[in-house]
């Protein structure tokens, strides 16, 4: 069967070094552990082409979307981390070119320049042939629902595509609070892929309905990964609790988030949050990842294909609503990234 993946990583080492090393440390990157056995994701992330075609085709992944991970331009202001963000979305576009039927791109954005952030989301898609942007985290404390990522919100509803809010590392008020006064790893994991990064996702989704923003941008998709950041198990309590405080919007939380949202199973790869997000928000909304190489393409397959699922619910798990959300399948040839890109 088509498999498509699409919270699937690369990174390009030549731009990250262009980053301030100070904006680095400061947004809490910290070293990582390597694993015992097997390759290190970091090692992995740079190469898209055979190594990485070589681990799809033996986990039967037809497609990955690609999307920047680690240090990028939203850590760059001004013209620089706008140029910065232009470069890497040249050089998916150059690797989605080698292998058009393999690889699609999310693009990267320059996040502190909002409205170059638009106009880059619109370049990558009109230009390159990408099928929607991913956001990491906050930005300089940021959220979406910030006035000033108005215009890009407005942009993606526009061209029809989807963000991809992916969590990042908490601000450092928020490292601080929650998370210091712990063993080195055992921190920085609590505050991201352990905990924190899952909890801060959610909240930056309901603060976009809460704020109004999605009312505001009706036609707005977005998408969220690790099986729906916790939120399928709160939603029913969610529009319990804030029943009386939301007469400023249009819809109930839920309704809004099930209308606009969709998730993806990205690094959890067991049946109970599967069945949680499954009774919550429905098949329709739910799509397969990886979150390679972070996770191994193998173990993404096994968990594929212990679910019991009817063959037209596997079907658009494992491709059709990733085809229908990102428009997969309709890419002409007038829409696939140009090898002459600059």
């Amino acid at each position: 069967m088509r498999t498509v993946a699409i919270e699937e990583h690369f990174s390009v080492p030549t731009l990250v070094r262009r980053i301030d090393q100070g904006a680095i440390s400061r947004r809490g990157y910290r070293p990582r552990t390597p694993p015992r056995d097997g390759p290190n994701p970091l090692e992995l992330l740079p190469e898209i082409g055979e190594r990485r075609l070589q681990s799809m085709d033996q986990a039967g992944i037809t497609v990955q979307v690609l999307s920047n991970s680690g240090p990028g331009p939203d850590l760059v202001a001004g013209p620089d981390g706008i140029a910065l963000a232009h470069e890497v979305n040249d050089h998916l576009a150059h690797a989605i070119a080698r292998h058009p039927d393999r690889f699609a791109g999310f693009a990267a954005l320059p996040l502190q320049s909002p409205d170059a952030a638009a106009a880059e989301l619109a370049r990558a898609v009109q230009d390159l042939g990408f099928v929607g942007a991913m956001v990491h985290g906050t930005t300089e404390g940021r959220f979406l629902d910030h006035a000033s990522y108005d215009g890009l919100l407005a942009a993606a509803a526009e061209l029809d595509v989807p963000i991809y809010v992916h969590p990042h590392i908490p601000p450092e008020p928020v490292r601080q609070a929650y998370f210091s006064d712990l063993l080195p790893g055992a921190s920085r994991v609590l505050e991201t892929s352990g905990w924190g990064w899952h909890s801060e996702t959610a909240v930056h989704l309901l603060r976009l309905v809460v704020a109004g923003t999605l009312d505001r941008h009706p036609r707005l998709k977005l998408v969220i990964g690790h099986m729906g950041e916790m939120l399928p198990l709160m939603l029913d309590r969610i529009d319990q609790v804030f029943a009386l405080e939301i007469d400023h919007l249009n819809r109930p939380i839920s309704r809004t988030i099930l209308d606009q949202v969709w998730i993806t199973t990205s690094g959890i790869f067991n049946e109970p949050p599967f069945l949680a997000a499954l009774l919550t928000f429905g098949i329709d909304r739910i799509m397969f990842s990886v979150d390679y190489p972070y996770a191994p393409n193998a173990k993404g397959r096994a968990f594929l294909d212990r679910l019991a699922l009817a063959p037209a619910d596997m079907a658009k798990l494992a491709h059709g609503n990733a085809d229908a959300l990102l428009k997969l399948e309709d890419l002409s040839s007038a829409r696939r990234p140009r090898a002459d890109v600059t």
